[in-house]
């Protein structure tokens, strides 16, 4: 299928229908970005939207809320039916705004309503961490113990978590399921389906954090159930540092008052009535709280036209494609020196980016920086590596493999301290 040459990359690129998309990025001369799965790179259309929000803020004033090409009142809904297609939800059922983590707090504190001997909430324990602190917050804000009511489950190799271990922990004293669609760092990807037919079985409630697989990954959230989804814009999705996120609610919950209510989330129709009584949206929308951050979800408009473009569909089949190029070059030619692959190689139970393996994964991504390649480290000692279908070539794939090789057959990572710098 593959051969280990330059030349056979370089065929794979011409090959590559979504080659052209790269032109749509600013990416410096001679570098390759690998690190697409924690922050995605600027693209020309979202520094255009950018400059097109902020110059109706300059010309419009107070009317930009109700006027221009993108009128800033109505911009979390009109984004949020754009992302729907990204994550296989209705267009009511997405709504852009807050952050992953305060979007987490929020279902939480409306899906988590502990009640006779159901309650406690699972989650796994290789989950990212800021997930386990609002799960434990919400915990304590119930009156209950956070060691004895959430239930992380164990990994059984330190990498992946077995579904049906998850399964098991539903017991009926479960009253939640918070689960990662991708963990973060090997890059497995749940069986989603399987675990929220598990969960509803069961009686209990069930939602994914999306933030390693939106983007690069299509979902089926509305058709499979699943009760509610949150994730963050600035990785695959290139909405730029801190850009605004998402999150999902099934339709079937329409119509429940969300547990953090706030004026943004009121029915569009009556919030301006100024009413102390809170009449929230029906659709997902009720679930902000806030006003819409317009300047810092700008940049989402230009980047959801990529998409449009692409197909997402279209996106997961490059990236499953290149991700096991990038594992075929490492049989090839980085196996002797240490490293091994610690994601899954099923392209059914794989994310988006490679989860790399060493004893000397920290000096090894100071190299590769060194070289132009920006990867990504994660302790004690995975190095990911993600090519990003808009970004990154097969070349670009190809000539890591080799600086990698020649980092570690020249021992040009012994100058660096293998330690992490303040952000990994």
């Amino acid at each position: 299928m593959f051969k280990p040459t330059v030349d056979f990359a370089k065929e794979l690129d011409q090959k590559d229908p979504l080659k052209d998309f790269k032109q749509e990025f600013y990416i410096k001369d001679n570098q390759i970005y690998m690190d697409g799965n924690s922050l995605g790179l600027m693209s020309k259309r979202a520094e255009a939207s950018m400059y097109k929000v902020i110059d109706s803020w300059k010309h419009d004033a107070i009317d930009g809320w109700t006027n221009g090409e993108h009128p800033w009142y109505y911009l979390s809904e009109t984004l949020g039916a754009k992302v729907a297609p990204l994550v296989g939800g209705q267009s009511e059922e997405v709504v852009v705004t807050g952050s992953t983590t305060t979007n987490l707090h929020q279902l939480v504190s409306t899906f988590y309503q502990p009640e006779g001997k159901r309650t406690k909430i699972v989650a796994d324990e290789l989950n990212f961490p800021s997930d386990i602190y609002a799960l434990k917050s919400q915990i304590k804000l119930h009156g209950y113990d956070p060691e004895e009511h959430l239930i992380r489950v164990k990994s059984r190799d330190g990498r992946t978590i077995d579904e049906d271990d998850v399964i098991a922990a539903m017991t009926d004293e479960v009253a939640l399921v918070i689960l990662p669609t991708v963990l973060y760092r090997s890059g497995q990807l749940l069986d989603i389906e399987k675990l929220t037919r598990a969960a509803h079985d069961r009686g209990i409630l069930i939602g994914f954090d999306g933030c390693h697989s939106v983007g690069v990954i299509p979902h089926k959230f509305h058709d499979v159930g699943v009760d509610f989804a949150y994730w963050c814009h600035y990785k695959y999705v290139n909405s730029g540092p801190g850009g605004v996120a998402g999150l999902f609610v099934h339709q079937k919950h329409f119509g429940k008052t969300p547990g953090l209510t706030g004026w943004f989330g009121s029915n569009k129709e009556k919030q301006f009535d100024m009413e102390h009584t809170f009449t929230p949206a029906y659709e997902a929308g009720a679930y902000q709280i806030g006003t819409p951050h317009v300047l810092s979800v700008a940049p989402l408009i230009g980047s959801l036209e990529l998409f449009e473009e692409a197909d997402i569909n279209q996106i997961r089949k490059k990236s499953l494609h290149a991700t096991n190029y990038l594992m075929y070059l490492v049989d090839e030619y980085l196996l002797d020196y240490g490293f091994s692959i610690g994601n899954p190689t099923e392209d059914n139970r794989r994310g988006g980016h490679v989860c790399l393996e060493h004893l000397e994964a920290a000096s090894i991504c100071k190299a590769l920086k060194a070289h132009n390649i920006t990867p990504d480290f994660r302790a004690p000692n995975v190095i990911r590596l993600a090519p990003v279908a808009f970004y990154v070539s097969y070349h670009d794939i190809y000539q890591t493999v080799q600086v990698l090789r020649d980092i570690m057959k020249n021992d040009i990572h012994k100058k660096y301290k293998n330690e992490r710098d303040v952000i990994a």
